[in-house]
C-alpha cells in the first residue's frame, strides 16, 4: 500500500481527496430565527438567456432562432407563460409554479460591465464583482459576508473548490456531495493528531469534518452530484439550524450549448429545476426568508449557427426565486432582437449592468448598506444603482 503524504500542501487540497474543508477566519453566530438566507447559483458555460425567458412575443424571435427557438405556450412544448410576452423554458415546471406564487421573477438581458467572450476571463469578473478584468483577487459574495459587519454571515462552497465568489478575508466552509472522509475514519483521526497544534489548519480541519459530521447526520454524506433534486434537499439542511449556512454558492457546469442546444438545455434545465425544488421542500419555513439568484458569465448569440446550436454572446437572463421575492415582472428594459438593434449585429444587447442586480439582493434582502455596496463589495460602482427595491 502507497503511503499517504501528510502536509500542508496536501490538506488545503484535501477537497479532491473528499474533505470538506473551512477556510482561516471566523464567523460568528447569529439568531437563526431571523437571518436572510441567499444562493447564488453560477450557470457555468454560457446559459442561453433567450431559451430559459423565451420573449416569444417579439416579432424577429422565431426568425432569427429558426429550429431552436422555444414555441409559445399553448404549443407542443411550449413555453411556459410569464407576463410581457416573455415564457419559462418547458422544463421549468417547478419554477413557473413559484412565478404562480409570486416568488419568481427574471432580467431578460443582464451583462458583465466588460465586453468579453472568454469562459474563464468572464467568470472571473462575474465573481470578482469588479468592473475590469482581474482588478480583485477575491470574490463579492465574501467581500459581503465581511461588509455585513454587525450581522455576521456564514458561507458555504458546495462543490470540490471553492470558487472565487466565496474566495476572501471571511471564513467559508465547503461540502462536496460524494465521497467524503468522516469524523471518525482513520484518516480524519490522523489528520486531527498532525494538525492538533496548528492555529489555521487545525481549527479550519474541525470546522470541515463538523460539516461534513452535519451531512452525514442529514442522511447527505452519499448524495450523487447528478442528484439534481436530492442535492438541493442536502443543501437545504446544511442551511438550516443554529450552524446553518446564510449565503451559499454552487456551481452549475455544461451550459457551453455549441452544437445540439435543445437536448442539451432540456438536460441542463431539468437538473436546475429539480435543484431548486429540491432546496425549497429542504429549507421548509425557511424558504420564506431565502432568495436564489440564477447568473451566468454571459448570454449566446442571437441566430442559431450551422450545428443546432450558439455561440457566445453578451446578455442573458437572471433568475430570481424564493420566498423573500416580493411579486413582480421582468427585472430591466428589453432591447428587443428588430433589426439594427443587435449588439454588434449578433447578441441580445445588454440593457442592464449585472452588478445592479448583486447590489439590489444584498441591500434589500441582506441589508448590506449601499455605501458599502458601492465602495467595498462592488468597487468603484456607484454609478451602478441598485435594482429590485422591494424585496422582503
Amino acid at each position: 500500500m502507497t503511503p499517504i503524504a501528510l502536509n500542508r500542501r496536501a490538506l488545503l487540497g484535501g477537497a479532491a481527496a473528499g474533505i470538506s474543508l473551512a477556510f482561516a477566519g471566523r464567523v460568528s453566530a447569529l439568531s437563526p430565527a431571523a437571518r436572510p438566507k441567499l444562493v447564488v447559483l453560477i450557470a457555468r458555460g454560457a446559459m442561453d438567456g433567450l431559451s430559459v425567458t423565451p420573449p416569444y412575443g417579439d416579432a424577429a424571435y422565431v426568425p432569427l432562432r429558426g429550429g431552436l427557438a422555444v414555441p409559445p405556450p399553448g404549443q407542443p412544448d411550449g413555453a411556459l407563460p410569464l407576463s410581457d410576452g416573455f415564457g419559462l423554458h418547458p422544463a421549468l415546471t417547478g419554477l413557473h409554479d413559484l412565478y404562480g406564487q409570486g416568488q419568481l421573477r427574471f432580467a431578460p438581458a443582464v451583462a458583465l460591465p466588460v465586453r468579453i467572450r472568454s469562459h474563464f476571463e468572464a467568470q472571473d469578473v462575474l465573481e470578482n464583482g469588479a468592473a475590469t478584468l482581474r482588478r480583485q483577487e477575491d470574490g463579492w459574495l465574501n467581500r459581503a459576508i465581511v461588509a455585513a459587519g454587525g450581522q455576521p454571515l456564514k458561507g458555504l462552497s458546495i462543490g470540490a473548490q471553492t470558487p472565487l465568489i466565496l474566495r476572501g478575508s471571511a471564513a467559508v466552509s465547503s461540502w462536496s456531495p460524494g465521497g467524503q472522509v468522516r469524523p471518525d475514519d482513520r484518516l480524519a483521526l490522523r489528520l486531527q493528531d498532525l494538525y492538533a497544534d496548528d492555529p489555521l489548519l487545525g481549527p479550519n480541519l474541525m470546522r470541515g469534518l463538523a460539516t461534513e459530521a452535519q451531512a452525514e447526520t442529514a442522511g447527505d454524506g452519499s448524495v450523487r452530484r447528478n442528484d439534481a433534486r436530492a442535492l438541493g434537499a442536502a443543501v437545504a439542511r446544511l442551511m438550516t439550524g443554529p450552524q446553518g449556512a446564510d449565503i451559499v454558492a454552487v456551481s452549475l457546469d455544461g451550459w457551453d450549448t455549441h452544437a445540439g442546444q435543445k437536448a442539451q438545455l432540456q438536460t441542463r434545465l431539468t437538473g436546475l429545476d429539480q435543484l431548486t425544488t429540491g432546496l425549497m421542500t429542504g429549507l421548509g419555513d425557511d424558504w420564506r426568508r431565502t432568495l436564489v439568484v440564477v447568473a451566468t458569465e454571459f448570454g449566446r448569440t442571437a441566430r442559431a449557427n450551422g450545428t443546432q446550436g450558439t455561440d457566445h454572446g453578451t446578455a442573458s437572463s437572471l433568475l430570481l426565486a424564493g420566498g423573500a421575492l416580493k411579486r413582480g415582472g421582468p427585472v430591466g428594459d428589453w432591447p428587443t432582437l428588430a433589426q439594427g438593434r443587435l449588439f454588434e449585429d449578433r447578441d441580445l444587447r445588454p440593457t442592464l449592468d449585472i452588478r445592479s442586480v448583486f447590489k439590489g439582493v444584498l441591500r434589500d434582502h441582506m441589508r448590506i448598506d449601499r455605501a458599502a455596496l458601492d465602495a467595498r463589495v462592488f468597487p468603484d460602482s456607484a454609478a451602478e444603482a441598485p435594482v429590485m427595491a422591494g424585496l422582503a
